[in-house]
């Protein structure tokens, strides 16, 4: 018996262990959860993986109304920003730092948008800011009101496409509305009135409202220094805008020429230099250093002397290049230590370092110069060359820039921004690059149409009138653009603490009854709604951009029906 027993525990040994019914069930309950095996409709297996129910997934009508409610509440917030008494936001991003803005695309750019539709909105934003400059708070109030009169189409059981179509065929009119009451206007170098008053409509709404006509003179003004007229082209690079802490928005200047926010390397350089040539270099004033790895042993007196004299030599090669090639002005982008500093200054050679890669080039441009690598490359002919540079103090502060004036290219020029803080300074910046961008459009195509909303009112009623004539269902959504068009002049009305459905009717049946398409909202109560009279413009193509755009970002949006998102973010 005890030897049956060995042989039968010998077996249990040899052979595996067979699983339990638990364990069997306890495996299979852990497969489970991590995927499942399910069969299409043609018997085709296929694997549901764990988590992929939690996704969260709005399909249809459901999916339509909360991207246009997404939409909406990102064309809310810019509502009230929108015209000359327009508000402004104040941002303040996560590392603590604050902008306060009322242009539509700073302001959805600072705002961190988490939403796909509401990011849709940025990005038409940003869209209408690169290609025109101007218009960006308009059409993105646009575009959610599109979506607003979309939702109501959709609430009767219009189809989206439909809708989208008969929207489409409402921008048309409205494109050809808009050709048919813009107007030309000439402008030459000597008669510079039009433009000026255009980019003042563009600055009225801005930060420097008060001093509107300074800065319109001053926007014009730099366009018109580095346009090709006969082209129709305007390079904006060549038109730098800085800024400087201090002073107040009325000590803004324009200078013909190149501001740089740096000062001379030695405090006893001549701080005016007339008839300038300059070398632009980017190789640094320092001996030249090995690339592989070295060690220098010295151990007498004498090898540190000969290691100090060849490095005095280097130095001494350097600045004779300089000044056999007849410069008289050293611009380099890199620094240099104080012992080169003061050969410099002993050699009357006037330096100024750390000037960045853009600034170098543009100083290149201005000058007619050529950037230098090295300086065994520097030769009269690539110095470059102006009537003027100096060093200008700012206040009681010992804060300087470099002016250079009178280059030989004079197609450069930079506006030079004063602002109490640096808050003003950035909001002042932004207002003058939207100036800058209309007088350029201007100089591209000068047709203008009337502002205050009154181009709006007569698209609005040119399209309803279209509509009549149109027999399919597309009408509604015709209709409905219409009445989306007036929330421009009824938030223009708004902001401006009008009573803005009196103020909408009223002029409305005043361009019915008159036929005058330049009558709008009165928002600085000059007693005249002819915005002709009050010289409110704005251009024609920048007005046709903005309602071809809100129309194709509308379009798409309503053309989403299934948006499927992790249940985490949704």
């Amino acid at each position: 018996r005890p030897e049956r027993q060995r042989d039968r525990d010998r077996r249990g040994a040899q052979q595996p262990k067979q699983e339990g019914t638990r364990e069997r069930v306890a495996r299979g309950v852990d497969e489970q959860a991590i995927m499942s095996l399910a069969f299409d409709e043609y018997g085709r297996p296929f694997i549901v993986i764990k988590d992929a129910e939690s996704k969260k997934r709005v399909k249809g009508l459901e999916a339509q109304k909360a991207n246009i409610l997404a939409a909406r509440t990102v064309a809310r917030i810019l509502r009230s920003s929108l015209g000359p008494k327009g508000m402004d936001k104040m941002l303040q991003s996560p590392d603590g730092d604050l902008t306060i803005s009322n242009d539509g695309a700073t302001i959805l750019e600072q705002m961190e948008v988490e939403n796909q539709i509401g990011k849709l909105l940025v990005e038409l934003s940003r869209s209408q800011d690169h290609e025109i400059g101007d218009g960006t708070t308009g059409v993105v109030v646009l575009a959610g009101s599109l979506l607003e009169q979309a939702e109501v189409l959709l609430d009767r059981g219009m189809h989206p496409i439909r809708i989208g179509e008969g929207f489409e065929m409402a921008a048309k009119v409205a494109h050809e509305t808009l050709d048919s009451i813009s107007e030309k206007f000439d402008f030459s170098k000597e008669n510079l009135e039009p433009l000026v008053n255009t980019c003042m409509t563009t600055l009225s709404s801005k930060i420097v409202n008060r001093c509107k006509r300074e800065m319109a003179e001053y926007c014009v003004k730099a366009v018109m220094a580095v346009a090709d007229l006969e082209r129709k082209d305007v390079n904006l690079d060549l038109i730098k805008v800085e800024g400087k802490v201090g002073g107040s928005i009325e000590d803004t200047q324009l200078v013909y020429g190149i501001v740089i926010d740096k000062d001379l390397s030695h405090p006893q350089m001549p701080k005016n230099i007339k008839d300038a040539k300059i070398a632009i270099l980017t190789c640094p004033f320092e001996p030249p250093k090995p690339k592989t790895k070295h060690k220098v042993d010295i151990d007498t007196v004498e090898k540190y002397e000969k290691l100090a004299e060849t490095e005095q030599k280097y130095f001494a090669d350097m600045i004779q290049q300089c000044k056999d090639s007849g410069a008289n002005l050293i611009i380099c982008q890199w620094g240099f230590d104080d012992e080169a500093n003061h050969m410099l200054y002993k050699n009357d050679l006037p330096a100024i370092r750390w000037v960045g890669g853009v600034e170098i080039e543009l100083i290149a441009m201005a000058t007619s110069g050529r950037i230098v690598p090295r300086f065994v490359e520097l030769s009269e002919g690539k110095l470059g060359k102006a009537g003027t540079v100096r060093e200008v103090s700012f206040g009681t502060t010992k804060e300087s820039m470099i002016v250079i004036e009178d280059c030989a290219n004079s197609k450069a020029v930079t506006i030079l921004v004063r602002g109490g803080n640096r808050m003003i300074l950035e909001e002042t910046k932004r207002s003058l690059h939207d100036a800058l961008c209309v007088a350029r459009n201007l100089v591209k195509d000068n047709s203008i149409v009337y502002g205050g909303g009154s181009a709006e009112i007569a698209c609005s009623l040119a399209v309803e009138a279209a509509a009549d004539k149109i027999k399919g269902v597309e009408q509604y959504a015709m209709r409905a653009f219409a009445d989306a068009l007036d929330a421009i002049p009824l938030a223009l009305a708004e902001n401006s603490g009008l009573a803005p459905i009196e103020s909408l009717t009223k002029v409305k049946s005043q361009q019915v009854s008159e036929g005058n398409r330049r009558l709008g909202i009165d928002c600085k109560d000059a007693g005249t709604n002819d915005m002709k009279d009050q010289n409110v413009f704005e251009t024609l193509i920048g007005k046709k951009q903005q309602m071809m755009l809100a129309t194709q970002v509308v379009k798409m949006i309503l053309k989403i029906d299934d948006v499927i998102t992790p249940s985490g973010y949704a």
